[in-house]
């Protein structure tokens, strides 16, 4: 396992594969998360996707309200990440596509 992760990292990863539906991953969210953390981590996923569409940081910073630090710090993961948003980035486009 990664230095990143713990053992209860590894059940709350075990634990959002579980869920099978929206609602479902939406009660769970609601139930771990604040709502404050809930659209920290949605604006972050949305910054993550108009930097892979190349959009400049002023520009995602005016449309999504994050800081640049959130921004460079997105930018970062994209590029020198895990490629966890590249896959979700990914699999959402696809989704659209359907």
């Amino acid at each position: 396992m990664s230095e990143k992760f713990n053992d209860n990292t590894k059940v709350l990863i075990k634990a959002i594969m579980s869920l099978e539906t929206e609602e479902e991953c939406r009660n769970f969210l609601y139930d771990i998360c604040t709502i404050k953390e809930i659209k920290e981590m949605s604006s972050r996923l949305e910054v993550a996707v108009l930097l892979s569409k190349g959009e400049v940081y002023t520009d995602i910073a005016e449309k999504t309200g994050s800081s640049t630090a959130t921004i460079s710090r997105v930018n970062r993961a994209l590029n020198y990440g895990d490629g966890g948003y590249d896959l979700v980035i990914k699999r959402l486009l696809e989704g659209k596509s359907e």
